[in-house]
This record gives structure tokens, sequence and C-alpha cells, in this order.
């Protein structure tokens, strides 16, 4: 899951560098955190959130086959 959001964020960001990406377990809930530089925000976020919320729409896609619950918050 870490990878799969990884991998989305630095195809989105100019720092791709910058971008951190951590996982959390507890029994069948999973956080992930996603960091990236102050001035790559936006990107990540898009207008209205609309692309945040296609990043979580596909980590929960990918977090259903293995019958698991993902959250995925974006953090400064």
């Amino acid at each position: 899951m870490k990878e799969l959001v990884e991998l989305i964020a630095k195809s989105l960001v100019s720092h791709p560098d910058q971008v951190v990406v951590t996982e959390t377990q507890n029994g069948q809930d999973i956080l992930i955190e996603l960091r990236v530089a102050p001035e790559d925000m936006g990107k990540v976020i898009g207008k209205q959130g609309r692309i945040a919320k296609a990043i979580r729409v596909v980590a929960k896609a990918a977090a259903t086959m293995d019958d698991k619950k993902v959250t995925v918050d974006i953090v400064q």
C-alpha cells in the first residue's frame, strides 16, 4: 500500500525526493501518512480535494483486495 501511494505522489509533485510516506498497521486497519514539500501540497490535494480523494479511492480499492481498511492522511 505504501509503495502505491508513494508512486502516485512522486508522479504528481515537482520535488519527488521530498515525498515521505509512512505506514502504520493496527490489525486490519492501515494508516498511511503522506508528506510532501510545502509548495507541492496544492498538487497533491488538487482543486476541491479531487486528487487527494482519488488517491484515497485507489488506496482503498487496493486494500479491499487484502481485506484491509486503509486511511490516507496528507500532513504537513
